[in-house]
């Protein structure tokens, strides 16, 4: 059986991506902690998705670990304070660097493990040069040099909004999954820019919304 390494984050995309290549293919979730504020939050709710799903292809999750504070300073994404809100654009929730860090940690653990695919579960709708799959493409060949192995880089999903992903995949247990930047615990807070994303996608997908959500409008 195939094996492919996927970038895990707890949230609604990856969590999905996780499950439907288990389908075919033994996965290998890799958690990379940066030091973010709403990192131990995805980190709890992770585990509960995977043991809801019960695909004993998908194999335990691999913590990694990359602190970037001493880059980020007092970015809101370290300190939690005046994080983006429904109100803000897609600029605002970009994060320098992001992917760079975590398919660089995820390629290195592959590589040492002789695996050679890594999945990272991008939309269609993100906006930013470090999620465009001749990025992938690119910085797949970087790291093959690199490491001396061949190392592919795939985005299934690039072709997808989040409420098409929604409608796909109604029989997982998607309110197990966590796209909140400023999460109560595992609950999402209702008023960040992710939950403002993760709510209209539901409602497009006209599906019935699982999430609990702290506070927001309904």
């Amino acid at each position: 059986m195939e094996k492919v390494t996927v970038l895990a984050s707890g949230g609604l995309d990856s969590s999905v991506l996780i499950s439907n290549l288990a389908q075919t293919t033994k996965v290998f979730p890799v958690y990379v902690s940066k030091g973010m504020f709403w990192e131990p939050a995805e980190r709890r709710i992770l585990p509960t998705f995977i043991d809801a799903v019960g695909n004993s292809n998908i194999q335990p999750v691999v913590d990694l670990s990359l602190p970037i504070q001493a880059f980020y300073d007092k970015h809101w994404s370290i300190t939690g304070v005046d994080v983006p809100d429904a109100t803000t654009g897609d600029n605002a929730v970009f994060l320098p660097g992001r992917n760079v860090l975590l398919l660089s940690l995820a390629a290195v653990w592959s590589s040492i493990q002789g695996i050679t695919q890594i999945a990272i579960g991008s939309l269609g709708a993100n906006p930013f040069s470090d999620a465009t799959q001749e990025f992938f493409d690119d910085f797949a060949k970087v790291l093959s040099n690199g490491l001396d192995a061949e190392i592919t880089i795939s985005a299934p999903y690039r072709g997808l909004t989040k409420e098409e992903l929604i409608r796909r995949n109604t029989d997982l247990p998607l309110g197990l999954t966590l796209t909140c930047i400023s999460p109560k615990h595992t609950v999402h807070c209702g008023d960040c820019n992710k939950c403002h994303e993760r709510r209209s996608a539901f409602v497009k997908a006209k599906i019935d919304d699982p999430t609990i959500y702290s506070t927001g409008a309904k």
